[in-house]
């Protein structure tokens, strides 16, 4: 009904040219829902992409390559948005968004409502750091460990509310990196009037993987020492654990969880997702206005309580929306290979590298051995080199590895589903080479 309304208000007449563009997309997404793949099928996976086979792809987790379902899905958007516009897009924007979040909940767990859709990580990180309600003299505690886009939009929101940032480094020597250390670094590092606590699930500098159930369990038993005013706002960034780790975000344990889906999930590039819990939602204010239900409200169809959250804090305006409306089709993919099959091989293939890397001399390896503390990173160097020489070396030999963007910067791999243990292998003998 709040469709139809809205339509009447704009004085949109739909006619046969909608009628039958519909039932073509109709049909196109029909076949897109014939393309299934068997679980744990790595090898056909990769015939998916067309990523060139002229280098070794230990990089993918920066940018994503499309899988056919989702080029395929992105085209048939592209394609109905070139041959009619207004109508194509009018007969989606109240609703589809709704959708994705429907599928995306099905993969991550949670409600739909509670999730919101952005373009990237950097977005997300944005949006809920932006919006916080917090009072002067208030604390944001977060880690020495995080990436820029999070210092910087911290430090603008101390900026304008007068909160102060603060950080503490969880561990010393990443690789031999603990739980208990962690925890208690963490929680020694809160004060009466910490109110934020912002930390990235797998970090992108070393490879470490935060234990953040643990973690929120001890935030609980502080919060639960408090007045709901005082308590503790939990915030992950989690871009490089999504799509590994086989894990409902809903029972993570924290209070926001924001991630980019064209990384790790091999989502539309431009595409991301915040999830928030029910108490958290209610501490962050809407930065840029919505374009889906919460453009009724202002029309006077419906009442903002009508609008779900999610819906509330996406981002409205025009877009990339062939993108953002084809991510469906990632998390389809990584249900049919199934979560746990997906975590098992990346855990598989990341292990072999640090073993691998282990017995390589003058190789110091950053990233814990144990799957506990680490996800699909894998970070290292190699006596009397710097990252950047080792990762112009390493394309030489046909390889396509990164460097970690921080001060202290180390080549890295990222071995994927798009890997198989003979490529790790190789990557591994040409190592030995540069040593």
């Amino acid at each position: 009904m709040l469709r139809r309304q809205f339509l009447n208000r704009l004085g949109l007449v739909l006619g046969t040219g909608l009628l039958n563009s519909t039932s073509v997309i109709a049909a196109a997404n029909s076949s897109l829902t014939n393309q299934q793949i068997k679980p744990g099928d790595w090898k056909t996976l990769r015939t998916l992409f067309p990523l060139t086979k002229d280098y070794i792809q230990l990089s993918t987790f920066l940018l994503a390559s499309h899988p056919k379902p989702v080029s395929d899905a992105i085209e048939m958007h592209r394609k109905g948005l070139d041959e009619n516009p207004a109508d194509y897009w009018h007969d989606r924007f109240l609703t589809i968004e709704a959708d994705i979040a429907k599928v995306a909940a099905q993969y991550m767990g949670g409600k739909p409502e509670n999730i919101a859709l952005t373009d990237s990580t950097t977005m997300g990180l944005g949006l809920v750091y932006s919006g916080l309600k917090l009072e002067p003299g208030e604390e944001i505690l977060q880690t020495t460990h995080d990436h820029y886009s999070t210092d910087l939009s911290l430090a603008s929101r101390a900026k304008r509310t007068g909160a102060i940032v603060k950080r503490v480094s969880l561990y010393q020597d990443p690789a031999q990196a603990n739980i208990k250390d962690i925890v208690n670094n963490l929680t020694a590092a809160i004060t009466s009037n910490t109110k934020v606590i912002a930390v990235t699930w797998v970090h992108s500098s070393t490879g470490v993987k935060l234990p953040i159930r643990v973690m929120a369990d001890a935030i609980a038993k502080i919060n639960n020492k408090r007045s709901e005013a005082k308590q503790i706002i939990f915030c992950v960034d989690g871009v490089h654990g999504f799509g590994i780790e086989n894990q409902d975000i809903s029972n993570l344990g924290c209070d926001f969880f924001i991630a980019g889906t064209h990384k790790w999930i091999f989502g539309p590039r431009g595409t991301g997702i915040i999830w928030g819990n029910d108490k958290a939602w209610q501490q962050c204010e809407v930065v840029i206005p919505s374009f889906s239900a919460s453009y009724d409200v202002w029309l006077g169809g419906t009442t903002q309580d009508m609008v779900p959250v999610g819906e509330h804090m996406t981002p409205g305006g025009f877009h990339s929306f062939e993108h953002r409306w084809a991510l469906p089709e990632a998390f389809k993919l990584h249900m049919q290979l199934g979560k746990n099959n997906v975590e098992q091989r990346i855990h598989q293939l990341n292990t072999q590298t640090k073993e691998g890397l282990a017995n390589i001399p003058n190789t110091t390896i950053y990233t814990p051995t144990s799957t506990e503390l680490s996800s699909g990173l894998v970070c290292f160097d190699i006596k009397g080199k710097k990252a950047d020489e080792i990762v112009r070396a390493m394309h030489k030999k046909g390889v396509i590895m990164s460097s970690t963007p921080y001060r202290d910067s180390y080549p890295r791999f990222a071995p994927s589903l798009l890997n198989n243990e003979q490529e790790i292998e190789q990557t591994l003998a040409h190592i030995r080479s540069l040593v």
